[in-house]
C-alpha cells in the first residue's frame, strides 16, 4: 500500500558527485541530509517518534524516494503532518522536485526495520560501515513493543525546582510500580519535558525489569487503536494489548475530549490495570479538573492518585539545560552566553533548544566563536519580538483585565485583597517575563520599595507550587502575554 505526493517526476539526474557505481550510497546520502535537516527543524521528541524510524529507498534514476513506515496510523500521520515538508526539503537538496512515496513495511520485515537508527554516513544496510544498523536488529522487537525512546532517561532530564516534584514521583513509580502515586498525572504547558519524563519512567523500569510489559502511546494512537478495534471487531486483541500491561504511559490525554467510545475503553483499561496493581502515568496540558469534554468519572480517576505540575524552568535550570544540550552537540557554550540566552528565552525547554540550534548554526556558518554578541545576532528576531510584546504596561493591563480591576490600581496605594493580590501577581510576572530589576519594577508600581517587590515575587512563586488554581491562572496569563 503506497501514498504518493509529487507527480510527474523530473528527468533523471544524479546526486552531485555520484556515479553509476555509487548511486545507492548517494541516494542514502540524500535521505541522510534530509533527516539531519529535519532533526534541526523539529522538536527532538517529534523527530525521534516519526522521522527517525523511517527507512528510505531511492530510485536509481532519482525519480522518487520511498519511505517505509511501520504501520497505517504512522503512515497517515506522516502524510498529514510531514509529507509536504519532506517533499519541499528533498527538492531543495536535490535541486529540483522529487516524488515522495510512503509505503508500509512488508510484514515479514517489520521487526527488522521498525527501529532503524538515525541516518548516518555509514550508508545503507550491507554497505561498508553499516554494522550499527544490523546490530540494532536484535533490539527491534522489544523497541517495537514498548515504543520508548532510549535517549529520554532521568540522567538526561535536567532537574530544577520547576520539575523536581514530578521527577521525584516518576523515579518512585519506576522503582515501585503499582504502589504509591497511582495514577501519576503530570500536567504543564508545551515543551516543558512531560514526554521526556514519562519515557524516563518506562526506561528506568525496563532497566531493572527487562521482562516488564511497558507501553508508551500518545493519546491519538490510543484513539486510533480503539477505532480500529471497532472497525475490525478485534476487541479481544485490543484488551490483551492494553489490559495486560505492567506500566502504561500515555501522553496528552486532553485529546480524548468528545470521543465517547475512546473514553469508555480507556476507563475500562484504567480499571483493569489498577485491579492488577499495574501503574498508569499520564500527561496533559492542564490539571484534571481543567479538562473539558471528558467524562466526570474519568476525571475523578485521573485525580485519584498524584497530580503534579511541571512549570516553566527557572533561570538556573535553563542555563543548565543549554550547557548540557550544547555538550551533547560536542560544543562548549560559555556560561555567560548560556545566562544571556536563558534570561531571554523563558517559556519552555523546546524554545531553548530552538534558540541553541540557531546559535550553533550561526556560529558554524560564520565560523565564529560562540559569544554573547553572536547569540544576540543569531536570536535578533526572537529578541525583537519579545521586547516588542512584553512590557510592564502590557503586563499590568493584562492582569488588571483578568482580575477585573482598574489599571490605576496597579500603582495606587490601595490595599484591599482584591487589588493587592493582582498587583503582586503582576509584579511576579514582570520579574519573570522582563529584564527589569527589582527597583525598576517597584518604580513602575507606584514607587514601591524593591523589598516589597521581592516579597511579592517570592510569595507568588511559593504559592504557585502549592495552589493548583493559582498556577492555572498564571499559566493563562503567561500564554496571553506571550501571544
Amino acid at each position: 500500500m503506497t501514498e504518493e505526493f509529487t507527480h510527474s517526476p523530473p528527468p533523471p539526474l544524479h546526486w552531485p558527485g555520484a556515479n553509476a557505481a555509487d548511486e545507492r550510497s548517494a541516494g542514502q546520502g540524500l535521505w541522510q541530509a534530509c533527516a539531519e535537516q529535519l532533526a534541526r527543524d523539529l522538536p527532538e521528541a517529534q523527530f525521534n517518534t516519526w522521522i527517525k524510524p523511517l527507512v528510505a529507498q531511492v530510485a536509481q534514476d532519482f525519480s522518487k524516494i520511498t519511505l517505509l513506515v511501520g504501520n497505517r496510523f504512522k503512515l497517515d500521520w506522516i502524510r498529514a503532518q510531514y509529507a509536504s515538508q519532506i517533499t519541499a526539503l528533498l527538492g531543495d537538496l536535490y535541486g529540483q522536485p522529487m516524488a515522495l512515496e510512503l509505503a508500509l513495511v512488508p510484514r515479514e520485515s517489520v521487526a527488522r526495520t521498525a527501529h532503524t537508527p538515525r541516518p548516518s554516513a555509514s550508508g545503507p544496510p550491507g554497505a561498508p560501515g553499516a554494522e550499527s544498523a544490523s546490530a540494532g536488529r536484535d533490539e527491534a522487537p522489544q523497541a517495537l513493543r514498548h515504543r520508548l525512546n532510549a535517549a529520554l532517561t532521568f540522567e538526561t532530564l535536567v532537574e530544577g525546582s520547576a520539575n523536581r516534584m514530578a521527577r521525584s514521583a516518576g523515579m518512585h513509580v519506576a522503582g515501585m510500580p503499582g504502589h504509591l502515586y497511582n495514577p501519576l498525572f503530570v500536567y504543564g504547558g508545551v515543551g516543558l519535558g512531560k514526554t521526556h519524563l514519562v519515557h524516563a519512567v518506562g526506561n528506568r523500569l525496563l532497566a531493572s525489569r527487562p521482562q516488564a510489559k511497558v507501553l508508551y502511546v500518545h493519546a491519538e494512537q490510543f484513539v486510533s487503536d480503539v477505532v480500529r478495534s471497532y472497525q475490525r471487531r478485534t476487541f479481544d486483541e485490543f484488551k490483551e494489548r492494553y489490559h495486560s500491561l505492567d506500566l502504561l504511559l500515555i501522553d496528552d490525554v486532553q485529546f480524548f475530549a468528545n470521543k465517547d467510545r475512546t473514553q469508555e475503553e480507556f476507563f475500562n483499561a484504567f480499571e483493569a490495570l489498577l485491579t492488577k496493581k499495574s501503574h498508569l502515568v499520564m500527561t496533559s496540558d492542564t490539571y484534571p479538573k481543567g479538562l473539558s469534554n471528558i467524562h466526570e468519572r474519568l476525571v475523578s480517576r485521573f485525580d485519584s492518585g498524584l497530580t503534579v505540575a511541571i512549570e516553566p524552568p527557572e533561570l538556573e535550570m535553563r542555563v543548565a539545560i543549554l550547557i548540557n544540550k550544547a555538550q551533547a552537540e560536542s560544543t562548549e557554550m560559555p556560561e555567560e552566553v548560556a545566562f544571556f540566552v536563558a534570561k531571554n528565552v523563558r517559556s519552555n525547554v523546546r524554545e531553548l533548544e530552538g534558540a541553541l540550534r540557531k546559535i550553533l548554526a550561526y556560529s558554524r556558518f560564520n565560523q565564529k566563536e560562540i559569544s554573547i554578541q553572536l547569540a544576540r545576532e543569531a536570536l535578533r528576531d526572537l529578541l525583537s519580538i519579545q521586547n516588542r510584546q512584553i512590557s510592564v504596561e502590557n503586563i499590568q493591563k493584562t492582569v488588571a483585565d483578568y482580575y477585573k480591576i482598574k489599571v490605576a490600581d496597579m500603582y495606587s496605594k490601595k490595599r484591599p485583597a482584591s487589588i493587592a493580590r493582582p498587583r503582586q501577581i503582576a509584579m511576579y510576572l514582570t520579574k519573570e517575563l522582563t529584564q527589569k530589576s527589582l527597583p525598576e519594577i517597584g518604580e513602575s508600581f507606584g514607587g514601591r520599595d524593591h523589598t516589597t517587590v521581592l516579597h511579592a515575587v517570592r510569595k507568588i512563586a511559593a504559592e504557585r507550587q502549592q495552589l493548583t488554581e493559582l498556577n492555572q491562572q498564571l499559566h493563562v496569563l503567561e500564554q496571553t502575554l506571550k501571544g
